[in-house]
């Protein structure tokens, strides 16, 4: 590689504010693996440098940092955001500057947009599997309650189709803004619409509230759910048994029992003992590293056209904690193992189901290619190349 020098990489993330609790992991993910690359030589020999940034869970930090990064930093790749909204708040400004971001978030899919590259799970990954198995196991009279912006309105329309298809119907739907914390309504409305079970979709610290209040009023529904467990570590943080007969699907958390899992989580440990949780986001974020070091190296470059055909040959690959795991070239999504986790009475983790390597075909199905184009869009399953006749 001709460049010299260290190889820059910017950290957007939430290190306080509403998100934190769920976010301070992904930071000490990519920290563990940037210090394990440099230890080994760095990339291509050069070391790996963080340029870190606290963006407080505010969108418009999200930009400013973002600019900050790429126009003055000068990184070589950014790793950035947690909510949708902070993701579609940046995104737009790494279009501009053509930058390269990792997104390491379960999210509710869709973009496809060559400058970012998905390592979180998404809804064929998350729904496909979880509502058919719900609605077998409970019944096919779901609710749904959603954070009210873009994740949990896109989430909630893919958890309607699922049941639309499995032959089931939505007993309710319910869309709660950000920073909510009372519930009284909400759970009034759950009991009075008796479904079979719930779908939550909430996020952040204050919508968390949520589980206490509806143990409280005896709700007693299972629940099922994309971002609970997996991310704000639910069943750690509140008295059992408020989180009892919920399933999450993951594609990985600290409680999965595999030899690869466990020496992770060991040397996790190692370096950040205080760590209250592991989370699905805290291991996606640390094999993103990985997976950038593996791109560089073989486009023995930083180059974004370079990364990208390397990415096109369908062959960027690694052994993770959670399993193999790969990046699909159409969309720059990554496969998963997905793990069907449920809480029990006393909070304690077991696997009743584990799907082996689902791969993110959704945004292929529809059109999106970016080994052929790049239209930097967000597709929803109302709003895609194949509904307009693209």
């Amino acid at each position: 590689m001709a460049q010299e020098g260290p190889i820059k990489m910017g950290v957007l993330e939430d290190q306080s504010g509403d998100f934190a609790v769920a976010t301070i992991g992904k930071v000490h993910g990519i920290e563990l693996a940037a210090e394990e690359i440099n230890a080994a030589g760095g990339i291509a020999g050069r070391p790996l440098e963080l340029v870190t940034y606290d963006t407080q869970s505010d969108n418009r930090r999200y930009q400013e940092f973002m600019r900050r990064v790429l126009q003055r930093d000068k990184v070589d790749v950014v790793f950035a955001g947690f909510s949708s909204a902070s993701r579609e708040a940046y995104r737009p400004i790494v279009d501009q500057f053509k930058g390269l971001a990792f997104y390491n978030n379960q999210y509710e899919g869709g973009v496809c947009d060559a400058n970012m590259i998905v390592t979180g799970a998404v809804p064929e990954q998350q729904f496909s599997t979880l509502i058919p198995y719900m609605m077998e196991k409970y019944g096919k009279n779901v609710y749904t309650i959603a954070a009210d912006y873009n994740f949990g309105q896109i989430s909630a329309e893919w958890v309607r189709d699922i049941v639309k298809e499995n032959g089931g119907t939505m007993a309710g739907e319910e869309f709660v803004p950000l920073g909510v914390s009372q519930f009284s309504q909400t759970i009034q409305n759950i009991q009075q619409a008796k479904p079979d079970f719930l779908v939550t979709l909430l996020v952040g610290t204050a919508q968390a509230s949520y589980y206490e209040q509806a143990a409280s009023a005896n709700v007693g529904l299972p629940m099922a759910s994309s971002v609970n467990v997996g991310q704000g570590y639910e069943h750690k943080r509140f008295q059992p048994p408020s989180l009892a007969n919920m399933y999450v699907t993951t594609n990985w958390i600290e409680e999965v029992d595999n030899p690869a899992s466990k020496a992770f989580v060991e040397k996790w440990r190692a370096k950040f003992p205080d760590e209250p949780y592991i989370n699905q986001e805290a291991e996606n974020s640390y094999i993103a590293v990985y997976l950038y070091k593996q791109m560089v190296e073989r486009a023995k470059s930083t180059d974004h056209d370079a990364i990208r055909k390397v990415i096109a040959e369908g062959d960027v690959c690694m052994d993770a904690p959670e399993g193999r795991v790969c990046i699909d070239p159409k969309s720059q999504h990554m496969s998963h193992t997905i793990y069907l986790a449920k809480v029990g009475e006393d909070h304690s983790i077991s696997f009743p189901k584990v799907w082996d390597d689902i791969k993110p075909y959704w945004l292929g199905d529809v059109g999106c290619d970016l080994t052929k184009e790049n239209p930097e869009a967000q597709y929803t399953p109302s709003d895609n190349p194949m509904k307009s006749g693209g």
